[in-house]
């Protein structure tokens, strides 16, 4: 029973505080922190989170909770800490963290939430295979690797592990051993992978080896497979996860292990909404609370965990060559300014030396992965005689046809529009389809092999449930000849008879306003390269570029991570940029353009002031890269500086009266990608 009079309530707003109830006398013996309560507040009544108690309170008029959701608490007290410091670090609300650490229908439910039977053994009625899956052989370099993560786990002391390994090391091997001797200590494990696309070949390879202690948590599960999978996992009877960002916060009993695959990967970052957390970086937070050891693993690690791993804050570990002992694939650069002249098109999709290997793959009975990262069929369309693009109503962006639906689509926020026949503008039929989208891609390809059997995937055609699974299903039973997609068919993908792959064009990373367009594109490119040549088949990637002479594109082409990062480092020191500096990015948006780029200047100013004598620099404002979206106008201001406390701690002086910008929203986000 608490003595305590009144319950500290965060609720899940962007209102970084904790709201003040008083508690019934018939709950004093029920109310626990970490609890889920309902309150009320405003004309509404709101599901809150119960974080603290106090005995007194200034508040004159305080109102009673009304009911308490939870027998037990929802949030343990780790759990607690670690969303209040992401909070705190990502400079957002405790309760929008608490949120984005619970599924929906989990955090949404006015109801307890207790264990149903029928989920311990079979959840959401998925067959569970047998285990027993052959144990292979290790080499050298991976029983060194697993030897120190042993040490570390046996130890019981938190120590971060970059596994730098080529693609096709044995990098999954390493993880599937550490975890083995974490079940021995009845501990659990956290496996995130970066692609929801990923998330089947993994599930397979865990589930065949630890059976029914794996679960899954992403956004492709229906609703009440999240629920019986969170409960199976609150309930410690799966002791194994697996899941995309969001599963950094599964509630394991007794974490011993947190695998970032892919660490590299821009979707570990929660991007478009609040709060805007790193995966990674919760990772590595979550494993010093817990004691837990941490791998990061990847063929081409960002350059902020490889420099950590140079400077010895976190220890590197590699793993130099294939399992199979097999060469890494052949790599082949294609001018394509050159193919414009010889072929005489204006463009050409495929590569004559392309175009003639996967006629080889073909007639040999093997597979091939067609890498390219715009979806669609036409990037833009134009009119020739009077220069009008098709744009987006609310959003400064043209719009991208899609040939399936013949409609015109903004990728930014959905609106689409029937292709037009004619040029609204000059009312001429000199209108022209211009760019690549995967579509396009798709569509040359049953032109030239008619024969051939051909899978798209992307997002257009992996919005229904299950669809990722389907795909690469077929692909690996050899019922799909060429496989075309964007980033999620290029990385952690295995498929033996896969002989070729082309990247359509190596330049649409390298175009975008960012100073890691080079490093996305070397990712990009060894990663899609590295799902050839895997099997008996010997490997052969062919890559398009219009700049061959590119660092980024020649580093790829040998495989040779160390090259790039020498030539990378540098320029980023030059210019102080991560890993040399922290940034911090606020957007300003409203409906007025006038009124957001005023507030803008006027916010500035005001932080330019503020960061005097702390070796802080506040650059812009400036409109962002795409300026308007959904009808709201966007200025940014970017802060940099050595640590992000340092400059949060100067946004917390001078946004505190932010609220006097009526109809303009502020948002924040630490380490932008």
């Amino acid at each position: 029973m608490t003595k305590a009079k009144y319950a500290q309530i965060v609720l899940g707003l962007p209102v970084d505080r904790a709201f003040t109830y008083s508690i019934p006398e018939r709950f004093k013996n029920a109310v626990r922190v970490g609890q889920r309560v309902e309150v009320p507040f405003g004309r509404r009544e709101k599901i809150g989170y119960l974080v603290g108690f106090h005995r007194t309170s200034s508040i004159k008029k305080i109102k009673p909770i009304k009911k308490i959701i939870d027998l037990n608490p929802l949030l343990d007290r780790q759990m607690l800490r670690l969303t209040r410091k992401v909070a705190d670090y990502y400079c957002t609300s405790w309760g929008e963290v608490i949120e984005a650490a619970h599924p929906a229908n989990v955090r949404n439910r006015k109801r307890p939430i207790v264990l149903e039977p029928d989920s311990v053994t079979s959840c959401a009625g998925e067959p569970i295979p047998a285990q027993g899956q052959k144990r292979l052989l290790l080499s050298p370099a991976q029983e060194r690797a697993l030897s120190l993560i042993s040490k570390s786990i046996n130890s019981k002391g938190q120590r971060v592990f970059l596994l730098h390994g080529i693609t096709a090391s044995g990098k999954t091997e390493v993880y599937l051993r550490a975890i083995a001797c974490l079940l021995k200590q009845g501990k659990s494990s956290i496996i995130l992978v970066p692609e929801i696309s990923l998330t089947p070949q993994t599930v397979e390879r865990f589930r065949s080896r630890f059976g029914r202690d794996v679960a899954l948590m992403h956004s492709r599960l229906s609703s009440g497979q999240r629920v019986r999978y969170w409960q199976l996992i609150k309930e410690g009877r799966a002791r194994i996860v697996i899941g995309a960002r969001s599963a950094v916060f599964a509630p394991v009993k007794n974490l011993g292990l947190l695998v970032v695959d892919e660490e590299h990967e821009t979707t570990y970052k929660q991007q478009d909404t609040s709060p805007r957390y790193h995966a990674r970086e919760v990772a590595i937070l979550r494993a010093k609370l817990a004691g837990a050891t941490v791998i990061l693993g990847s063929a081409t690690p960002s350059l902020e965990s490889f420099y950590d791993a140079k400077r010895g804050k976190i220890k590197l570990l590699t793993l130099p060559e294939r399992v199979t002992k097999r060469d890494l694939p052949e790599v082949a650069i294609i001018d394509m300014r050159q193919e414009i002249f010889t072929r005489k098109r204006r463009v050409n999709v495929l590569s004559r030396l392309l175009e003639l290997k996967l006629g080889e793959v073909l007639r040999k009975g093997q597979q091939a992965i067609l890498f390219l990262n715009r979806r669609g069929f036409s990037t833009f369309i134009s009119c020739a005689k009077c220069g009008y693009v098709a744009k987006c109503k609310r959003c400064n962006v043209s719009l991208t046809y899609h040939y399936n639906t013949k409609l015109l689509v903004c990728h930014y926020c959905n609106w689409s529009t029937p292709c037009p026949e004619i040029c609204p503008e000059c009312n001429s039929a000199y209108l022209r389809y211009s760019g690549l989208g995967t579509e396009k891609v798709e569509s040359e390809l049953h032109r030239l092999f008619p024969e051939a059997r051909i899978a798209r995937m992307d997002t257009d055609v992996t919005r229904h449930k299950d669809a990722h699974a389907r795909i690469l299903g077929d692909f690996k039973k050899g019922k799909t000849d060429i496989l075309i997609g964007t980033q999620m068919v290029a990385k952690g993908l295995d498929f033996p008879r896969v002989s070729l792959v082309g990247v359509i064009s190596a330049d649409t990373a390298l175009n975008l306003p960012d100073f890691r367009s080079g490093e996305r594109t070397f990712n990009l490119l060894t990663q899609v390269g590295g799902r050839s040549g895997r099997g008996e088949a010997e490997g052969k990637v062919i890559i398009q570029t219009y700049v061959p002479e590119h660092y980024a594109i020649i580093a790829s082409t040998r495989h040779d991570y160390r090259q790039f990062y020498r030539r990378e480092i540098k320029s980023r020191k030059a210019l102080n940029l991560p890993p040399f500096a922290h940034l911090l990015t606020l957007t300003l948006r409203g409906k007025n353009q006038k009124k957001v780029q005023d507030r803008a200047c006027d916010l500035s100013a005001r932080l330019k002031k503020a960061a005097l004598r702390k070796d802080i620099q506040v650059l812009g404002p400036a409109p962002a890269a795409v300026s308007r979206i959904r009808g709201n106008f966007r200025w940014n201001i970017l802060l940099k500086g050595q640590t992000v406390p340092l400059l949060v701690g100067v946004l917390k002086k001078v946004v505190k009266d932010f609220e006097r910008y009526k109809g303009i929203r502020l948002s924040v986000d630490a380490d932008p990608l």
